[in-house]
């Protein structure tokens, strides 16, 4: 039996009709066409498919689609503004911390969780922040270093 879902994704209302079990992961991906979310582990082990729920960092392979119901949710497509890249994802570009892609969605959108709440964290505190993440190709020195450039423009220091 499908569920119709009425939810708001990157600042636009959106519907959607998915399954009682189906995970947010395949309905973003397969239902809506927001592929930036990837599944790493479909356990919540790696962070690769996290997404801001609510203002909230989670992770979609754990969430019900049928869950999103009168919720806000944020995806790394919503992060740039038309052609103009996040100053996150600018800082990733810039900084070379991104390899292969596939947690890069994930570490964009904790980083941005991170800053949303704490405009200027510390080493430590953004190592905390992305601890949920994992990564086999960059290590994490700089993605850290990216995020920590991201923060400061984005307070205009």
């Amino acid at each position: 039996m499908s569920v119709k879902v009425s939810t708001t994704i990157n600042g636009d209302a959106v519907d959607f009709v998915c399954q009682p079990d189906e995970p947010l992961l395949d309905v973003l991906r397969n239902r809506l066409g927001l592929t930036g979310a990837k599944e790493g582990c479909g356990t919540g082990d790696c962070g690769a498919c996290s997404v801001i729920l609510d203002g909230r960092l989670v992770c979609s392979c754990l969430v019900l689609g049928v869950e999103m119901e009168g919720k806000k949710l944020e995806t790394v497509e919503g992060l740039a503004d038309g052609p103009k890249l996040h100053p996150l994802q600018q800082q990733f570009i810039d900084g070379a911390a991104l390899q292969c892609g596939i947690c890069t969605p994930g570490f964009l959108i904790a980083a941005k969780a991170l800053l949303d709440k704490n405009p200027d964290p510390s080493e430590e505190e953004i190592r905390f922040g992305l601890a949920g993440n994992l990564c086999r190709c960059t290590g994490y020195d700089k993605i850290v270093r990216a995020v920590q450039a991201a923060a400061k423009e984005m307070r205009g220091a």
